[in-house]
């Protein structure tokens, strides 16, 4: 055998390697949202719509979606693209904004007198030239 059969087969072994690996992966993620697709979950359709998930009709692949008060839609089951989950956004304090050893009772940053006194800087904009 030649080298270059060798290289081309241990390519395609690769190829393989990670088409069974990334269809496992789909099928775990698949599994852990139908976990988590819960009545009283917070949803997203792939259309972009949310709302909160009443009911689910897995016979008729059916589910039902509040998405105001008294409000509901119906929507086939697999338009559920994923459960809306809280996310903690966590503030960074970036510069000399605040002042490093000056912090609140809370924990809070204190705002130093110069950066109150200084105006807000403007972004630059950079003029696009076309070639």
């Amino acid at each position: 055998m030649d080298p270059l059969t060798i290289v081309m087969l241990g390519v395609l072994a690769l190829l393989i390697f990670f088409m069974f690996r990334n269809s496992r992966k789909r099928k775990s993620d698949a599994a852990m949202l139908q976990d988590k697709m819960l009545p009283g979950a917070e949803v997203m359709t792939n259309f972009g719509l949310f709302g909160t998930l009443v009911s689910i009709d897995e016979e008729n692949n059916v589910a039902t979606i509040e998405t105001s008060p008294g409000s509901t839609v119906r929507v086939h089951r697999q338009t559920l693209a994923r459960v809306v989950e809280d996310e903690v956004v966590e503030d960074e304090v970036v510069g000399d904004e605040f002042a490093a050893d000056e912090m609140s009772a809370e924990g809070a940053p204190v705002l130093n007198e110069s950066s109150l006194d200084a105006p807000a800087e403007k972004p630059k904009r950079t003029k696009k030239t076309e070639s």
